[in-house]
């Protein structure tokens, strides 16, 4: 759904980055009091219309990443400006799709669809054929007036991407939408976003465990650090050509290559990652 609350930006050069985080680092406390640092000194800019795809291993801070330029949280220290604006809180125009989906139980798919209109004033008539148009490209036309409970899982993914991008956003915030899918289904819905992507090409922030679906969907693909205080890594261009087809690009030479430079880069942290949780284990037992 989207996030709104500031008011929406004047026009800014194209040149100015859709999303910019300048040496961030952000802590919280924990329950016993002691403060964690989630991210340190991180720095990462998306240019509007850019497709970015964030990966690491657990804990190191991608999902956070998300909420600090959605404005759910601040930083502890640096700075994150959308459109070139400092975020002091939930900008306009931003989308987030969480792990799991913002479907009201109650409501039916298409007044679902239609919530974000709705939160901005719009009224019930003015949205339903925008939301039942967004029904429609995202392959749920003849469903409008079922029930979450009545929708498969991918379904429900569908549902909660129309909802997301019927508010047309210039920046969309993923964090591992598809995550919980099958595979082949994790695929027709990454075929799927690319083609909405393509239909306004909002700046995009991908958060993913899979590595294959972060090259797959992105222009490019950012390697965080093993966390506590994850930061960039490393930054990978995806020079693929656009349409992909999710299922096809993944036998492409080139993919291949990609494919083994960032795990490289990415594979030492999965395993500082994994040594820290075995010894955390192993001291609390």
């Amino acid at each position: 759904m989207e996030t709104t609350g500031q008011r929406r930006p004047e026009a800014v050069p194209a040149s100015t980055p859709a999303i910019q985080l300048s040496s961030v680092t952000k802590q919280f406390t924990t329950p016993s009091g002691s403060s964690y640092t989630a991210l340190r000194d991180l720095s990462l800019s998306v240019d509007p219309g850019e497709f970015c795809a964030v990966v690491g291993p657990t804990g190191c801070g991608k999902s956070t990443t998300l909420t600090l330029v959605s404005g759910l949280e601040r930083p502890t220290s640096g700075t994150v400006t959308v459109g070139g604006a400092p975020v002091t809180g939930i900008p306009a125009g931003v989308g987030f799709m969480f792990q799991t989906d913002a479907i009201l139980p109650w409501k039916s798919v298409v007044d679902n669809v239609a919530l974000g209109p709705r939160f901005r004033g719009l009224s019930r008539a003015e949205v339903r054929d925008s939301a039942r148009d967004w029904l429609r490209r995202v392959g749920l036309s003849g469903f409008e007036d079922h029930f979450p409970h009545q929708l498969s899982g991918g379904m429900r993914k569908r549902v909660a991407l129309a909802q997301s991008l019927i508010n047309e956003p210039r920046i969309l915030l993923m964090d591992e939408p598809f995550g919980a899918l099958d595979v082949q289904t994790r695929a027709i819905m990454s075929n799927e976003l690319l083609q909405l992507w393509d239909l306004t090409r909002p700046s995009v922030v991908f958060v993913t465990h899979d590595l294959e679906e972060a090259i797959a969907l992105a222009d490019k693909v950012v390697v965080l650090t093993a966390g506590p205080g994850g930061t960039v890594k490393a930054t990978f261009r995806i020079d693929l050509p656009r349409p992909r087809v999710v299922q096809e690009i993944r036998f492409d030479g080139q993919f291949v290559h990609l494919y083994q430079q960032i795990w490289e880069a990415l594979r030492s942290e999965v395993d500082v990652a994994y040594a820290r949780t075995t010894q955390s284990t192993k001291a609390a037992s």
